[in-house]
């Protein structure tokens, strides 16, 4: 809420916004990778705390920024770069902790209700972020959102994880030796010798090439010339609400036999929602479209997160989430960056329906092929235990 605001309510215009976001989506990037090692051999406690620790700090330099009415690439580019760097640290500790905390059966409940919380705070947020800023500005959203990264990090401190193994989960929870053949794959050869992983790689690229531009620079600025801050945070809220609901709808459901498929056709359905978004009669139908398409974001998220967590080998968790988390933010530098200057030539409201195809090419894509709709199903799960030493060819989509 606050640095789109803070932005726009400058006259800085939406390039401006897409230069900033950039700066924030490089250091992110480029950080995952060195983040996925980090919590392999540090530890993901270790690292998200941290990350906070300094997030905290950077935000609230920010709140000082946004009293002063400081905007400028200058001045807020290399504040969001640092931000961006302490999310990129945090991002593959964070997806990769929950196996440490819970045994095999209980994981998909577990990231259910772990991504239920983020969205319930991403359902609060814009709601206090658009109250905030509407009464008092962007600087007073800046220091609540510091606050929260302090809460964070004492709260990470409080965790105490399961001991942790050196060996490789089997499908069941157990440690199994056979898990690691021959001293054990290595991220990169996993994505070298499994056709799977590079086809949900490819597909994560494809379907994240447009969220950038769509989710933070088309639906601030189509908000900011018709619905207004609280109407942006409205928007930002019914996403959140329709995320929670779907990934509280995989923590009740069970383990679903297909994962990959439900999760496809979830994402299909956020595709076409986000496509509507600015043609349903104002902010009513924009708040609708959102909650839909929160909603198959929430539950197909779930699905491929445990269902990668139940794949990969435990001592490489780290590693290989940060190569798929690579893949889906690699590219919002510059869909932030282009989607700024398509905002200015075209207007924010054909952002959406080219958001929509970007996301549902890659996923209709991925689910033709085989190796793709078996991926997480119980009977007959792709396992990094037998993954093969031969170089797989090329991306499969």
């Amino acid at each position: 809420m606050a640095l789109p605001w803070l932005v726009l309510s400058a006259h800085a215009g939406t390039v401006t916004l897409g230069i900033v976001l950039a700066c924030y989506g490089v250091t992110r990037t480029a950080l995952i990778p060195l983040g996925g090692v980090l919590a392999d051999r540090i530890g993901q406690r270790t690292i998200m705390l941290t990350a906070d620790a300094a997030r905290c700090g950077l935000v609230a330099l920010l709140a000082v920024a946004g009293t002063a009415h400081l905007v400028s690439v200058a001045v807020l580019g290399p504040l969001a770069a640092l931000v961006g760097a302490g999310e990129g640290l945090f991002i593959p500790a964070s997806y990769a902790i929950m196996p440490s905390l819970l045994d095999d059966r209980l994981l998909q409940a577990g990231n259910a209700v772990s991504t239920a919380a983020v969205q319930a705070g991403s359902l609060l947020g814009p709601a206090l972020g658009g109250a905030l800023v509407a009464s008092w500005g962007s600087g007073s959203a800046f220091a609540v959102d510091a606050a929260s990264f302090a809460v964070s990090a004492v709260t990470l401190a409080l965790i105490r994880s399961r001991r942790a193994t050196a060996e490789c989960r089997g499908r069941d929870g157990t440690a199994s030796e056979a898990a690691v053949p021959d001293g054990g794959p290595t991220a990169w050869s996993l994505l070298r010798g499994q056709r799977v992983l590079q086809i949900i790689i490819a597909v994560t690229i494809g379907a994240n090439l447009a969220g950038g531009a769509e989710s933070e620079v088309a639906l601030p600025a189509l908000a900011h010339a018709r619905f207004g801050a609280a109407g942006y945070g409205a928007a930002i809220a019914c996403f959140a609400a329709g995320s929670l609901i779907g990934t509280l709808a995989v923590a009740r459901s069970g383990r679903i036999t297909r994962p990959a498929v439900t999760g496809g056709m979830a994402f299909l359905i956020q595709a076409l929602a986000i496509g509507l978004i600015p043609f349903l009669g104002g902010l009513p139908g924009a708040a609708a479209a959102s909650l839909v398409a929160g909603g198959g974001n929430g539950l197909g998220n779930v699905l491929f997160i445990t269902s990668l967590q139940r794949w990969t080998p435990a001592r490489l968790l780290g590693r290989v989430t940060s190569l798929v988390m690579l893949a889906a933010f690699g590219s919002f530098p510059l869909s932030a960056a282009v989607g700024g200057l398509l905002v200015r030539g075209l207007g924010p409201a054909p952002l959406f329906p080219i958001a929509s195809v970007t996301i549902a090419a890659p996923v209709l894509a991925g689910l033709t092929r085989r190796e793709f709709r078996a991926f997480g199903a119980p009977s007959r799960e792709p396992q990094a235990g037998t993954w093969s030493q031969a170089p797989g060819p090329g991306p499969a989509v």
